[in-house]
């Protein structure tokens, strides 16, 4: 079920009624009826009744696998490592068996489909057991497993959910008794979500998916309208989708982890990846790098863990060459930092940011691209392409019936229409990425304002009218 949807704002509605109602008698009970709820979102999402309800077999099995490690790592102490070798090569079967067979099989042997969310719900599990394994996290009574490998805020598209910081809060006061200031701030972050996606993220994917079928016509500056606007959408998609998730969550009485941190206001790739998709990053360096030997064992092989972190972190992602590609470019340049070392600090930080900004926006062709062959047109168009103007076609889509309705009330601005949309959607898109206070921030000191409120209501409207349009959120592939 997609979180755009009057559908889905239904089935929260219902969903809130019946577990808190039953959680502010039986904290347990609730529990059970939101994991249950949980299930039904599961089996309501995209694709025929055999691919949802063969996914959820697959995440019930997982999770009893994880069940059975847990419990039997808490019995024979020194038999924790091998069970915990069996449990996660269970789960890096499944998830290999997947989505990447045919990649490495190269076509021969394909399943053809995926579980929803299997990447995420396996980075998941796996962290859960490394935690038990090492003592880090101790399960307690009331800890559900189904609970944290269902919850439907996140099963399909992340955050990743560390468990010391998510099972102490099922025996917090919160849970399933949010107060008035929690319901507040998860509205407001569910709304901001939902305009993010929906007038943002899709309104870029317009434009982008319209140069990606026309590569060969694209001018110079077309080509960099295209590549910067998936860059935006990308990230107002996937921040998008974790201010719905944290919002949803806090009407639960839950606090997810922040996942996003203003990214694009990063000054170097190192300080890209600790804002962007920060629990996908915690998890690689806590339990690949870490093990790996992190940086304790020189220079080569600190270079090389970091280099096989994003190749792991690539290929996470998709079962690709461009994924790889990708992967290896911010490995590369993660290294190319630390072997510049603190010279590089010393350059103004507009230039820092601006170099950062231009690698982050490269990089993220590679992420978007068909094959390397795409990638490496799409480069060559915003180099060679030419310095016309960008073409009509380009914003083919986009806000049509708002942008006829403007026409109409305003018909001199018609032969502005281009300049003004363009400029209007793009300079709203760098100026929201760019923010420094972000929706998961304002969360925590959020106060409802009476110009606020009716901003984000007629905001909402117009994303309530559009839901007909809106595509998925893109991290659902993954």
């Amino acid at each position: 079920m997609s979180f755009q949807s009057l559908g889905f704002w239904a089935f929260l509605a219902l969903a809130l009624a019946v577990c808190l109602t039953a959680g502010r008698r039986s904290p347990r009970t609730g529990a059970a009826l939101l994991t249950a709820a949980s299930a039904l979102f599961y089996l309501l999402g995209p694709g025929g009744w055999t691919v949802v309800l063969g996914g959820l077999v697959c995440l019930l099995l997982g999770i009893g696998v994880t069940a059975w490690a847990v419990r039997r790592m808490g019995r024979n102490g020194g038999d924790r490592r091998r069970t915990l070798a069996l449990a996660c090569a269970y789960h890096i079967a499944v998830l290999a068996g997947f989505k990447y067979l045919g990649f490495f099989t190269g076509g021969a042997v394909d399943v053809g489909w995926a579980p929803l969310g299997l990447s995420f719900f396996t980075f998941q599990q796996l962290w859960l057991l490394k935690e038990v394994c090492t003592g880090e996290y101790v399960p307690a009574a009331g800890d559900s497993l189904l609970l944290y490998g269902l919850f439907f805020p996140t099963v399909t598209s992340g955050p990743i959910l560390r468990p010391e910081g998510f099972f102490p809060q099922l025996r917090g006061e919160s849970f399933l008794r949010p107060d008035w200031s929690d319901a507040a701030a998860g509205v407001y972050a569910i709304c901001c979500g939902t305009i993010k996606k929906v007038l943002l993220a899709d309104a870029f994917g317009t434009v982008v998916n319209n140069g990606w079928a026309r590569l060969g016509d694209l001018s110079a500056p077309s080509a960099w309208l295209v590549i910067l606007g998936y860059t935006l959408q990308l990230y107002f998609d996937f921040s998008g989708y974790c201010d719905i998730a944290a919002g949803v969550a806090r009407l639960f009485g839950l606090r997810l982890p922040v996942n996003f941190d203003s990214p694009y206001r990063a000054a170097s790739v190192t300080e890209f990846w600790k804002r962007w998709h920060i629990t996908l990053t915690t998890f690689l360096r806590e339990c690949l790098y870490f093990p790996l030997g992190g940086s304790r064992r020189g220079t080569a092989r600190t270079y090389l863990n970091i280099l096989i972190i994003f190749l792991v972190s690539g290929l996470w992602h998709g079962a690709g060459w461009t994924f790889l590609v990708w992967g290896a470019l911010h490995g590369l340049a993660q290294i190319a930092e630390r072997a510049w070392g603190r010279g590089r600090d010393y350059l103004p930080f507009l230039l820092r940011w601006g170099l950062t900004f231009l690698f982050v926006n490269l990089a993220w062709v590679f992420f978007r691209a068909p094959d390397c062959a795409g990638a490496l047109e799409l480069l060559c168009r915003a180099v060679t392409g030419g310095l016309s103007k960008p073409e009509p076609w380009l914003l083919e889509g986009l806000f049509t019936e708002e942008i006829s309705a403007v026409q109409m009330l305003l018909p001199a601005l018609t032969p502005w229409k281009n300049i003004l949309l363009t400029a209007g959607l793009y300079g709203a898109g760098m100026a929201a990425a760019l923010w420094p206070r972000n929706v998961i921030h304002r969360m925590e000191t959020f106060r409802p304002t009476l110009r606020l409120g009716a901003a984000l209501t007629a905001l909402t409207l117009w994303c309530v009218l559009s839901f007909t349009g809106v595509t998925t959120f893109i991290y659902s592939n993954f």
